[in-house]
């Protein structure tokens, strides 16, 4: 079974944000009480957050589908409703997330970073909050805006100052569990580390992590064994570690092409050039391992590498190599930039920044694409005439008549807002006035019950259009 997972796609939908209430108080001897309709509360947003004690993603690999709980909606006597419960996700440290694009959203390295996957919805206002001067009493309320759903992939990239390189059975979990107090699986036959070793290291005063990765072949940076699987966890390693075997039983291998095999693979994967390379001659305490070592030792100096040799299972020169590990890692510590504090920018909007934009779309189709226009159609309940005759006065007040009229709009023109594929479409009538002397009765808009002989024409051309193509698609030349 499946015990360590690093690449999983997670399906996240946050709250969705609570209806706001329309009511009326209702008390005796009061009879014009007046609205006191509450707000709905806010849905619960979507956070991923680094956890130390958590080394995997399995747990989102058996359960990919995460969502954050509803607001509640609002209720009369002015009683808001609850707010949603943050759904909060722990990450290993390392975790990237992407989209679905592959569109890097954030790169989480610390105890405690975070990130909102999935931002709540609004709740929606009540008659209460809706009331003013022109409309005392609205019938109607807000609706809550729906939670942000999207499919991320979330990668974890271990965070780790050494990398372990090279064939499989080289020797790098032997390696490994005798520099640190790490475990890993050991045994006599190829591709026993089929998960990331991670151990701590103390040599002196400097304390680095070390990690063992799994054992690499040709081909691996596309796909082949374990490597591509794995490579990605020496991307944040500060020292590359090649751990050759001097002892191989296989004829057709040695140290030196090994080398150049894994140098290959790590050049075809990428970003790793200007790392620093050590290379480690394993099992020097079998005398042909001995000999082979001091055989290739001069032409591995000549290439610019540091070489140690090492036996770790005689235990044989493990402290100088972790003295110049330990001396490596904390030069590279030394010359990276002193981290300052997140600065938070404000960048305010332009005065004159509407914050929406007009498109055409054919020759009698406009689009309305804006952050404001879409959040109020979101929240608008069709139903209520009321409701959508508020809409129309908030798009006025913003400059959206005035917009579509520029843009060469007329009345009758079809005119949508929002995206394409969750869009709302109006007949757009530029004669509807906005302000109280059009209200009636609660929850009624009187400019509703106005003709509209602009929108009849263009739907009576369109249908002598659609009448004219039938005839035409149903004449047959003999």
């Amino acid at each position: 079974m499946t015990t360590f997972v690093d690449r999983v796609e997670l399906h996240v939908a946050a709250g969705n944000g609570g209806h706001g209430c329309a009511s009326v108080l209702r008390e005796k001897f009061k009879p014009l009480g007046g609205p006191d309709g509450g707000n709905g509360g806010r849905g619960g947003d979507v956070i991923l957050v680094v956890d130390q004690d958590v080394t995997t993603l399995l747990d989102y690999h058996h359960h990919p589908h995460r969502k954050a709980t509803n607001g509640q909606p609002g209720a009369g006597d002015n009683r808001e409703g609850k707010n949603g419960k943050d759904l909060v996700l722990p990450v290993p440290d390392g975790t990237v997330v992407l989209d679905r694009n592959g569109e890097v959203l954030a790169d989480l390295v610390g105890q405690g970073t975070t990130f909102v996957a999935g931002q709540g919805g609004r709740g929606g206002l009540g008659n209460a909050a809706l009331s003013s001067a022109r409309r005392k009493a609205p019938g109607f309320a807000l609706l809550g805006e729906p939670g942000e759903a999207r499919d991320i992939v979330l990668e974890l990239k271990t965070v780790a100052d050494v990398a372990l390189v090279g064939y499989p059975s080289a020797g790098k979990s032997s390696l490994i569990s005798v520099l640190s107090a790490a475990k890993p699986k050991i045994a006599d036959y190829p591709f026993t580390t089929l998960v990331p070793n991670l151990g701590v290291v103390t040599a002196g005063s400097t304390v680095y992590t070390i990690a063992d990765v799994p054992g690499l072949i040709p081909g691996a940076s596309q796909g082949k064994g374990l490597g591509l699987e794995f490579l990605r966890h020496v991307e944040r390693c500060e020292v590359l570690v090649h751990v050759l075997d001097t002892a191989t039983l296989e004829s057709h291998r040695d140290p030196v092409s090994d080398l150049d095999v894994i140098e290959e693979e790590l050049a075809q994967y990428g970003g790793l050039e200007n790392r620093p390379r050590v290379v480690v001659l394993n099992k020097v305490d079998i005398p042909d391992g001995k000999d082979l070592a001091d055989m290739i030792r001069p032409d591995l100096e000549a290439r610019g590498y540091r070489v140690f040799e090492v036996s770790a299972i005689a235990h044989q020169g493990l402290k100088e190599l972790s003295y110049a590990l330990a001396d490596i890692v904390a030069k590279a510590r030394a010359a990276k930039p002193v981290q300052e504090a997140t600065r938070i920018v404000i960048r305010p909007k332009a005065v004159d920044d509407a914050g929406f934009a007009v498109t055409q779309e054919g020759e009698e189709f406009f689009r309305v694409r804006g952050e404001k226009p879409e959040r109020w159609v979101r929240q608008t309940d069709f139903s209520n005439d009321e409701a959508v005759g508020y809409l129309a006065d908030r798009l006025s007040r913003l400059g959206v008549e005035d917009a579509l009229l520029k843009a060469g709009a007329r009345a009758g023109d079809g005119v949508a807002i929002g995206p394409e594929d969750n869009a709302v479409v109006f007949d757009w009538e530029p004669t509807m006035s906005a302000g109280a002397e059009m209200l009636g009765r609660r929850g009624e808009d009187h400019r509703f019950e106005a003709p509209r002989p602009a929108a009849q024409r263009r739907r009576d051309r369109d249908a002598e259009r659609d009448e004219a193509t039938e005839e035409y698609e149903g004449f047959r030349p003999f």
